[in-house]
């Protein structure tokens, strides 16, 4: 049973109305996300009804725009439900919920005031590594937590079903990417995650995971490298690296990667997962690489630019027959409003180079349904009544621009003329409303082939 709140003793504030137009009201307010749900609408005399909403929401203004828009000439007028019952959503209760009311006690038992401050600085989300929880920054930061001591984190952890709690900070700014997370709670720092099949174990407070990429994971996954020489230039401690041997079935893997931590973590996946043999680890700045003219493809899995690596890339890639390169890049847009000059073949999630009629499978987009059984739809797929899905004219102009000045470096390194060609635009998530990160298959042969 769910211990008394704050709110059930003063009462929940509700909209008061009349019962024939509840439902008209609740719909209404519902749109408007001033609905309470964690209550029932509750009777009262008279024949009205009364409506939970969130206090700190409702304001003259919506109260008078519910009196003229809704039921004009009903009864609309602020109230207070002062024995809220909990609607059967409130009653089952999510972690957070849980975690809510554990700390809640907690803090009472401490003689401190629970306040909306308090309310506010409690996690809202967090990753699980194993027995270990992540937290976010953003969490735990008002002076008083301290006051609790390690009681606070055993509470936290115990109630998230965790040994161990960590919590991450602002991402480094050493040139490795390194995260700045604290361990709050245990003395290991190593913890281990499994990902599309694939085990990854790296120190938690030295390495970053990045669980919004596990589309591209499995989109590499999904593909057929039988055979081929992969450069991974960004390898960290073997995103993509793992995915191009355990799953692709790449024949070799060459990964560069500069940071020590990350490294460290590499090797040990590569032998986890049964694949060190197919690998050679380049622990240094991908601009010392030393290798060149061995690729069939090279992927340059670094955000927000991979452009450092493009060089890199046409070094690398083989000169007697190309192969396929995979830029990663982060993408500014402007809400899907076109360009002057941009062409209504533009707005197609493919170029015309890859569908004559520009569609491709919806699941392609979808950065939470990752199209699991194929790298791309191939022209014999594309058929007529497959679902068209909308490209934004930036990433389209984006795949050209890069496509061009990926040619012109490959013609000044090799002296020859080479085609680029747009096989795949893939989008992987949005960081803001206007910022895409994006990958671009681009195949590149010399001219003669």
């Amino acid at each position: 049973m769910m211990e008394e709140t704050a709110s059930e003793a003063s009462g929940v504030t509700a909209v008061l109305t009349d019962s024939w137009f509840s439902q008209l009201y609740r719909e209404c307010l519902e749109r408007m996300g001033i609905l309470d749900n964690n209550y029932r609408l509750q009777k009262q005399p008279g024949g009205l009804v009364a409506i939970p909403v969130l206090e700190d929401k409702l304001t003259e203004s919506i109260l008078d725009e519910l009196r003229e828009n809704v039921a004009p000439g009903s009864v609309c007028s602020v109230t207070q439900i002062k024995n809220p019952v909990f609607s059967k959503r409130a009653r089952v209760q999510s972690p957070a919920q849980e975690l809510r009311e554990e700390l809640h006690s907690l803090v009472e038992q401490y003689g401190i005031t629970w306040d909306r401050d308090l309310e506010r600085d409690l996690p809202h989300s967090w990753q699980f590594h194993g027995d270990l929880v992540l937290l976010s920054e953003d969490c735990f930061t008002a002076p008083m937590w301290t006051e609790l001591g390690s009681v606070l984190w055993e509470t936290v952890a115990t109630t998230l079903g965790a040994e161990r709690l960590a919590k991450q900070g602002h991402v480094s700014t050493d040139g490795f990417r390194s995260p700045t997370v604290t361990l709050l709670l245990g003395d290991n720092n190593w913890v281990e995650h499994v990902d599309n099949g694939i085990k990854y174990v790296f120190d938690v407070t030295r390495c970053m995971f990045s669980r919004g990429n596990i589309t591209e994971k499995m989109r590499i996954s999904s593909m057929s490298c039988s055979g081929e020489v992969v450069v991974d230039l960004y390898a960290g401690i073997g995103y993509f690296t793992l995915p191009f041997l355990v799953h692709a079935g790449a024949a070799f893997v060459h990964a560069c990667e500069w940071n020590p931590h990350a490294t460290a973590a590499l090797r040990k996946n590569l032998d986890l997962n049964g694949v060190s043999d197919r690998c050679q680890i380049h622990e240094c700045d991908n601009k010392q690489l030393d290798l060149q003219n061995v690729a069939d493809r090279v992927n340059l899995g670094l955000i927000p630019s991979s452009r450092e690596g493009w060089p890199i890339a046409c070094r690398v890639l083989r000169q007697d027959t190309g192969g396929i390169l995979h830029i990663h890049e982060n993408v500014e847009s402007f809400g899907g409003k076109s360009h002057p000059g941009s062409s209504s073949q533009e707005q197609y999630h493919c170029s015309q180079q890859v569908h004559s009629k520009g569609k491709v499978c919806s699941a392609t987009m979808k950065a939470d349904q990752p199209d699991q059984n194929s790298d791309m739809c191939t022209l014999e797929e594309a058929v007529p009544d497959i679902k068209e899905t909308a490209l934004k004219p930036e990433w389209q102009q984006w795949a050209e621009s890069t496509g061009d000045d990926i040619g012109k470096m490959l013609f000044e390194l090799t002296g020859q003329t080479w085609k680029t060609q747009i096989l795949h635009i893939e989008h992987v998530k949005s960081y803001a409303p206007h910022v895409d990160h994006m990958v671009l298959d681009l195949e590149c042969r010399p001219s003669t082939k």
